[in-house]
């Protein structure tokens, strides 16, 4: 990327998460062009355009089969957040239930649906949220407490206070909520409670799909089967604005026009979408790239881990970060790294996790540079500052983390 003097930067945050694929794909760009020059269809609507036909040909051929899953494709609007509410609407519908269970730090969305399933409290100010119930996360208590049996025995307590949900929604890793990953014990446990309760199992890959943990979809580590999945961002191929979702045959029960949104029909997204399918998916050979480029991820995290006191790595796949304990720190070495050139964020409840978010064809001396401006710039802001150790959030804080310039991060 170049900014408007002619300054280049790595990009480890990839619209977060919604260019997997990368900056203008070529392969992409020459069909779109092709598309606009021939005076094909724009928006579509719910027309059953060929540009629409082609893409759910190629999504069911090349995603769908393989992995023998058999799903149903809604187009919900543009965005995911549009995707999550269409998901939540139709688990009410199907179950005549209004609860939902989410997760601490869980994020799928701004609107009112989608925020109220949200965790995190800055988001949520301002909104009058309901019919959800908060559930913890794995891992969110300490000393190896079974957040899955404890949502086990609340479901099935009728004095819990919690009444029986329509859907147990999660993302597998938590993007925005510190990339917290989801072990396949504890999904499989969510996914069986889930059924045992009657609810609906909706997973989130908004973020954490199409490609950037691994595999297409994020659960298919995890051994476990949604009735519902939600995708977005990537799902275009090119950064466009399209929303999906997918629905088991069983619990397609829409009725005409009855969950609708005006720009649910973008033909330009279809068209971009196919091209990343059939240029990607065709056969497992982008796979092993990405777990090859995740290794590379890995080790120079562990690197910075090695090196920052106090830190872990977080998340799985090109999905991510190193945690340092504090906000402040985070957001400094994201500062110092956006004047070595690197973009990337910070995550989790405190902004303290360093997430790398890089393109999932990012070229490998790309990815090394980029990674190495974050071990440079961690070690940079502790020697400038006198710090030996980055005190976590948990513990109070020493005279020589008050020291940090405040500054907002990158």
């Amino acid at each position: 990327m170049v900014d408007s003097n002619d300054n280049q930067y790595i990009d480890f945050l990839a619209a977060c998460g919604s260019l997997n694929y990368g900056h203008n794909d070529p392969d992409m760009s020459l069909s779109l062009k092709r598309h606009i020059d021939n005076n094909g269809i724009t928006a579509g609507l719910d027309l059953y355009t060929s540009t629409k036909a082609e893409f759910l040909k190629s999504f069911n051929e090349r995603i769908l089969q393989p992995r023998k899953l058999n799903y149903r494709t809604q187009f919900t609007g543009p965005t995911g957040t549009n995707g999550v509410e269409a998901a939540l609407k139709l688990a009410r519908k199907v179950t005549g239930r209004h609860n939902v269970i989410s997760f601490t730090n869980g994020f799928h969305g701004v609107t009112l649906g989608s925020l109220a399933a949200t965790g995190n409290k800055y988001n949520r100010m301002g909104g009058n949220l309901s019919g959800v119930s908060r559930a913890p996360f794995e891992g969110y208590l300490d000393g190896g407490f079974d957040t899955a049996d404890y949502l086990d025995q609340l479901l099935g307590d009728p004095s819990s206070g919690i009444e029986p949900p329509a859907a147990i929604l999660f993302e597998t890793v938590q993007g925005e909520g510190g990339l917290n990953a989801a072990s396949p014990q504890w999904a499989q446990k969510i996914a069986e409670i889930a059924k045992r309760h009657g609810a609906l199992l909706i997973i989130d890959d908004v973020q954490a799909g199409c490609g950037r943990t691994g595999s297409f979809f994020s659960f298919e580590p995890l051994g476990i089967e949604p009735d519902l999945v939600v995708l977005s961002k990537s799902i275009s191929g090119y950064g466009l604005p399209m929303a999906i979702v997918l629905i088991k045959p069983e619990y397609d029960q829409w009725g005409p026009a009855e969950h609708n949104g005006t720009f649910r029909g973008n033909n330009h997204a279809f068209l971009t979408a196919s091209v990343m399918l059939e240029k990607f998916w065709s056969d497992d050979s982008f796979s092993q790239e990405i777990a090859h480029k995740a290794e590379i991820v890995k080790h120079h995290l562990q690197r910075i881990a090695a090196r920052v006191p106090g830190s872990m790595i977080k998340g799985r796949g090109m999905m991510q970060g190193v945690s340092v304990g504090n906000g402040k720190f985070a957001s400094l070495v994201c500062c110092r790294a956006f004047e070595k050139g690197l973009i990337v964020e910070t995550s989790g409840p405190h902004d303290e996790v360093i997430k790398v978010l890089a393109a999932l064809t990012i070229p490998m001396n790309l990815l090394g540079r980029g990674l190495d401006i974050i071990e440079e710039s961690a070690l940079e802001i502790m020697q400038e500052n006198g710090i030996s150790r980055v005190v976590p959030i948990s513990q109070p804080t020493p005279e020589t983390i008050q020291k940090l310039p405040q500054r907002r991060h990158g």
